[in-house]
């Protein structure tokens, strides 16, 4: 809002605290957010096949977006891609997650929603 349109509405745009009302909640959503690419665009419509994703475009960026668990397969993006995807490249184009992120082989990365289901692989 403007300075301008704040000044005739003389409405403050920010609550107090008692205003405010927290609601404690648990998600077991996870997900990746990309920078818009070539590699980004092939790994979020390989992963829009699966009914439990949802890809998101905006301006710059692609969010692929899952509730529980995704599991990014290297060698199934490869070779939707046409060429080779590592788990190296991979996490170079994953600009940010959420979720905890397992690297379980040279194939496989794994996002989690729920912190319960990542204690199998640590040791």
């Amino acid at each position: 809002m403007s300075n301008v349109a704040r000044d005739a509405t003389k409405d403050n745009i920010f609550k107090s605290m008692k205003d405010i009302d927290f609601k404690q909640t648990i998600s077991h959503q996870c997900g990746v957010t990309m920078n818009d690419s070539v590699e980004a665009r092939a790994i979020a419509e390989f992963m829009n096949e699966d009914p439990n994703v949802t890809i998101t475009h905006n301006p710059a960026t692609i969010r692929v977006d899952g509730e529980g668990k995704l599991v990014f397969k290297m060698d199934e993006i490869s070779e939707f891609l046409g060429r080779e995807m590592t788990a190296e490249t991979f996490e170079v184009n994953t600009s940010t997650h959420y979720g905890r992120m397992v690297r379980v082989d040279d194939n496989t990365v794994v996002l989690f929603g729920n912190m319960d289901d990542v204690f199998e692989y640590i040791e």
